[in-house]
């Protein structure tokens, strides 16, 4: 007896819902990744310069560029946004 009564009432509980629903559709939107933004800055590691060195038997200027060292930091994780899109 309280196998069926119990049955009966879980039953009236998932039909309910259903039972109740009569909305109509407001507005739709999907879901798309926004991916991460990030910011660079560099710092100079090693100046440009001049140097006298020995190649082949005859004395040579050479230049060295400058070396930087870049860093990249994070500014916003990357997330979802919703944007508005026509109801099927």
């Amino acid at each position: 007896m309280k196998k069926t009564l119990f049955a009966a009432a879980a039953a009236m509980l998932f039909a309910a819902p259903a039972a109740a629903w009569e909305g109509q559709k407001v507005a739709c939107y999907d879901k798309h990744w926004v991916p991460a933004t990030y910011s660079t800055s560099k710092h100079l590691e090693y100046p440009a310069k001049h140097k006298w060195e020995h190649v082949d038997g005859q004395m040579v200027k050479m230049y060295y560029p400058p070396v930087y060292m870049e860093k990249t930091h994070l500014k916003q994780k990357g997330h979802y946004v919703l944007r508005k899109a026509p109801c099927n």
